[in-house]
């Protein structure tokens, strides 16, 4: 009979891990490290600027965008929809218009009607990323699609992959190399703009105030998201990028109330919920992508209950010290 959950074996899931396959596993860990700690830089703005809601919509949206352009790409080649060639180029055009496409539905939805922001948000991903299904689910064999890659990812694809070639060396897979371009244009930007950056996020009349436009760097927040989510779809795919958005700032946000700390625990999240989610996923023979996301969740469980300011255990500790007083009787 066939068991739940697989026995533990130590040697197994850990040591050969590293010891007989680590070339193999390594590539999958360190391209799940790059995706969770790039998506978590982004994602602690999102926080930041209560816009957790708005990742998730665009990490939804950017898949009709990507359909729309791998069709048109193809239409353009003059060999039909199915003769075009896929591009990281055309993956990330096509990202950025459906997110600027999202951003402009939500605030015109949520100005021009009565209807609220997390409303207008739910109108906009849900629509659009059913749009993205359909055209998918129409053109995915014509157009070369891999509708299950897109929507969950497929990390144990990627130490197969064709490896760059510097000084005829081969230094890491491509789709390692263009994560890792990502995550270094993502720290540049941050550290470029992090005024402009801070300011907006918490308010936009001082942010106006010292000459930052809130709406350039709210727009522009969101057209480097759309590139962060698509990069990320190797991975983990439209469906799970969410998580990598938003638990290791949440994560981080319990931890500390600084932001250059806040950075700097989320990127450490993301290394914990990338070696823990891969041993999780060896040990139960499941996705790695949807492990990693369930691993940095345990993280986030963890710090919830054990956090020294914020923690669980903390605050029922604070009410025991501390109790209420009780009303004099009448």
């Amino acid at each position: 009979m066939n068991e739940l959950v697989p026995p533990f074996d130590w040697q197994y899931v850990v040591v050969s891990t590293w010891t007989e396959s680590g070339g193999y596993y390594g590539w999958m860990a360190l391209m799940g490290f790059l995706v969770a700690a790039t998506c978590g830089l982004v994602g602690n703005y999102l926080i930041l600027r209560r816009m957790a809601l708005v990742g998730d919509a665009i990490s939804h949206s950017v898949l009709p965008g990507l359909a729309v352009a791998f069709i048109l790409a193809n239409l353009a080649g003059g060999g039909g929809v199915g003769h075009g060639v896929r591009s990281p180029m055309v993956m990330f055009a096509g990202a950025l218009g459906a997110a600027v496409v999202t951003t402009i539905m939500i605030e015109v939805i949520h100005k021009k009607t009565r209807v609220k922001q997390d409303a207008a948000i739910g109108i906009t991903f849900s629509s659009l990323f059913a749009l993205g299904v359909v055209i998918i689910s129409l053109f995915a064999g014509k157009a070369h699609i891999d509708t299950d890659c897109v929507l969950h990812g497929e990390i144990t694809f990627v130490p197969d992959d064709l490896f760059v070639m510097i000084g005829g060396r081969e230094i890491a897979p491509g789709p390692i190399v263009r994560m890792a371009g990502v995550a270094g244009v993502t720290v540049l930007l941050i550290a470029l703009f992090y005024k402009e950056l801070l300011v907006s996020s918490f308010d936009s009349g001082l942010a106006a105030s010292l000459g930052v436009n809130a709406t350039v760097v709210h727009y522009g927040l969101m057209s480097w998201l759309s590139v962060v989510v698509v990069s990320s779809f190797e991975a983990v795919g439209a469906i799970l990028v969410i998580a990598m958005l938003i638990i290791p700032g949440a994560t981080a946000s319990l931890l500390t109330r600084r932001l250059p700390w806040m950075m700097a625990l989320t990127v450490v999240h993301a290394a914990l919920s990338s070696v823990l989610g891969l041993h999780l996923a060896i040990w139960l023979e499941c996705s790695v992508s949807a492990a990693m996301c369930v691993a940095a969740t345990g993280v986030f469980g963890a710090v919830w209950i054990f956090s020294p300011s914020e923690g669980l255990i903390r605050r029922w500790a604070a009410r025991r010290a501390d109790p209420p007083l009780e009303e004099p009787a009448a």
